[in-house]
């Protein structure tokens, strides 16, 4: 069966979406720190945040290789997809573990945009990446589950209705493994009793909409539970690998945009007589930075082939993620360098991205966990952590 993994038709149809979003729009966002609802809007609007979902609850059914060319898409006509992509990459743990009844209240008006999924709540202050040491609790109380802590780095809390919440429902010290008692909640904030839930907007390098969140006796009912109880971290991870495509798509049309803008200016800036592109000092940097981009670009078809198949491509999702973040991150470096001073002003675009795609070497997972994930699973090294 042949798989299409390119959807030029979406690819052509998000670009011309995004011409309506030029530069000035998100430079306007990042100096006030805003959220790109117009945009985000749009997306809804034109079907794309609904790609993932079945056509059955409305939206289009699609499978991830339209998602992360949606994403690309975003990126590589200069705009910034993290207001929005949490929306598809959490819907596989709604979609694989959510019930019935789950999807029928909130697939629909997700696919509509009625509704908005776009928090995850994983990360905690003191656990960081290490999600079994995590505190948040969720203990059962009659009808409810009554939840007590904090989140950090929680991305659109303040711009969702709906949060994928993971916290602890069985103690630590009672599970034989310590990734066991852990569960997904599907919380709704809007019911949210305004005393028991906290949202502070974390102010950042980049205009993230970022929060930290805190839970004070919050209660929610037991059918936003998720699944099974106490199996919350194995349905995160089966997520995992769709995030890291996804993102690492993102990393693919930063690249895209970047050595696009470092060509153009590189033929078209004359200096000495002569445009600056013609000289190998210029030229080398941004052809070794579409050289990277062009592997991880293979690296990220592989892994999305091998993901449509039902298949299980830890290792190449997660190289793919890698590799992409270290290509954008040498485009915007190779960009950056061939603009000058002209790289560092505002209109330009390029410092905007450069800080955004920096983000990418550390969340949302760290290039040396994907490298310790590598040593140990695929290379069979002893754990390191």
């Amino acid at each position: 069966m042949a798989y299409e993994l390119n959807h030029p038709d979406i690819r052509d149809a998000v670009a011309r979406l995004c011409a309506d979003f030029p530069g000035d729009y998100w430079r306007k966002l990042d100096r006030e720190q805003a959220y790109p609802a117009e945009f985000v809007a749009a997306l809804t609007q034109s079907g794309y945040l609904g790609a993932l979902i079945p056509e059955e609850f409305g939206g289009s059914g699609l499978g991830i290789s339209a998602a992360a060319a949606i994403l690309e898409e975003v990126h590589r006509s200069g705009g910034n997809a993290a207001a929005c992509h949490a929306q598809m990459y959490t819907m596989g743990t709604v979609l694989r573990h959510g019930s019935a009844e789950q999807k029928e209240k909130y697939l629909p008006s997700i696919a509509s945009g009625a509704l908005r999924l776009q928090a995850f709540g994983v990360t905690e202050p003191t656990s960081g990446t290490d999600t079994s040491a995590l505190k948040t609790t969720a203990r059962r109380d009659g009808d409810d589950f009554v939840i007590n802590g904090q989140k950090i780095w929680t991305s659109r809390a303040a711009h969702s209705d709906l949060m994928l919440l993971l916290a602890r429902t069985t103690p630590r010290e009672q599970v034989a493994k310590r990734t066991d008692g852990l569960s997904v909640l599907l919380i709704d904030m809007r019911d949210a009793d305004p005393a028991a839930l906290t949202i502070r907007p974390i102010r950042a390098m980049i205009n993230h909409a970022t929060t930290e969140v805190f839970f004070d006796n919050l209660r929610t009912p037991a059918a936003s539970l998720v699944g099974a109880e106490g199996k919350g971290f194995r349905y995160i991870l089966s997520g995992m690998n769709a995030e890291r495509i996804l993102i690492a798509a993102e990393c693919i049309g930063d690249a895209k945009w970047f050595i696009e803008k470092a060509t153009r200016y590189a033929r078209e800036r004359v200096v000495f007589g002569r445009p600056i592109g013609q000289n190998q000092g210029v030229q080398f940097p941004i052809a070794n930075a579409y050289a990277r981009m062009r592997a991880a670009e293979l690296m990220l078809r592989e892994a999305t082939r091998l993901y449509e198949l039902g298949q299980n491509p830890g290792e190449e999702a997660n190289l793919a993620k890698m590799l992409a973040a270290e290509a954008s991150w040498a485009a915007a470096e190779a960009c950056l360098q061939t603009h000058g001073g002209f790289g560092f002003a505002e209109e330009y675009d390029i410092e905007r991205k450069f800080r955004e795609t920096r983000l990418y070497q550390v969340a949302p997972i760290s290039t040396n966990l994907i490298l310790s994930f590598i040593a140990e699973h695929v290379l069979g090294m002893p754990r390191s952590y």
